[in-house]
């Protein structure tokens, strides 16, 4: 793959600065209800355009995670205790902002016997409560190898079971040292069984150290697994103190990357240098 230098990010990474009513009423939304939102968390790029477009990816059970993956900006460390009243705030907020599609994820909970699923389960039957009609999406943890979470969480009323497997094999114990590669495998082959209940979704960041060819076999690894839905977009340092960016990846290398993973048969695929995994996840999704 083309590498471009990383001194600077490329003029195709620009994003505009957020702003605007509808980002306000986002942003106000979120905030008197007391929630999180990996948006502001993990300091994503496209805060500016989905909070103006009122959509949101809520992040349940606190800002503080077990573990410390060395590109995510989410804070780590000792976690609060589980708010019961998080999953009704998280659906009031949903129904504040008229929305159709909603992404919900956490923190890594390893301090928890069920990893959080259960939190992630009463979420979804709150939402669907109060708006019956909008899609929930679930970006899970690995719940560490947990079936029983995994089924929990896959029992609830979800349309999308999401777990991001974020790096090549070869770069885990560099990028992801608390999670294994199989593992994440295991995790989205076990939310396969439901059959056609809800579809399953993966993503990867580039520009880590990964070749073509290491992409291409977990392209395949996913399709063995059953998984529908493929985000891809580049992985950007929120800091000095995390993993550097080896490479820019160009905005035809996406593409190209886009033609193979469709070519090996996945349902959607979202690829490009600002992807990220709730990055217009209401397009994903069969209808």
């Amino acid at each position: 793959m083309t590498a471009v230098a990383a001194r600077r990010h490329p003029p195709w990474l620009k994003v505009r600065a957020p702003g605007g009513a509808e980002f306000g009423e986002t942003r106000a939304a979120v905030k008197s209800l007391g929630l999180h939102t990996v948006c502001e968390e993990a300091r994503c790029p496209n805060i500016g355009e989905c909070w103006g477009n009122k959509t949101a990816t809520f992040m349940l059970l606190g800002d503080t995670c077990t573990r410390n993956c060395a590109f995510c900006a989410v804070n780590h460390g000792r976690p609060l205790a589980v708010d019961p009243a998080e999953p009704g705030r998280v659906a009031l907020a949903v129904g504040r902002l008229g929305l159709q599609h909603v992404v919900v994820t956490s923190v890594n909970r390893d301090d928890l016997p069920d990893g959080g699923a259960e939190h992630f389960a009463a979420t979804a039957r709150a939402i669907k409560a109060l708006l019956p009609s909008c899609r929930v999406e679930v970006l899970v943890p690995d719940f560490q190898g947990r079936h029983a979470s995994v089924e929990t969480v896959s029992a609830a009323p979800i349309d999308v079971f999401n777990h991001n497997v974020e790096t090549v094999p070869r770069l885990y114990k560099r990028v992801r040292p608390g999670a294994q590669y199989e593992r994440s495998l295991d995790v989205l082959a076990t939310a396969g069984t439901a059959g056609d209940r809800y579809q399953t979704k993966a993503g990867l960041m580039l520009g880590l150290g990964e070749e073509r060819e290491e992409l291409l076999r977990v392209f395949e690894d996913l399709r063995k697994v059953g998984c529908d839905i493929l985000t891809l977009g580049q992985y950007l340092r929120p800091s000095a103190a995390h993993l550097p960016v080896e490479r820019y990846v160009t905005p035809d290398e996406f593409a190209a990357l886009k033609v193979d993973a469709l070519t090996l048969g996945f349902r959607h695929v979202e690829s490009g240098p600002l992807v990220r995994s709730s990055y217009h996840a209401w397009s994903h999704v069969k209808t």
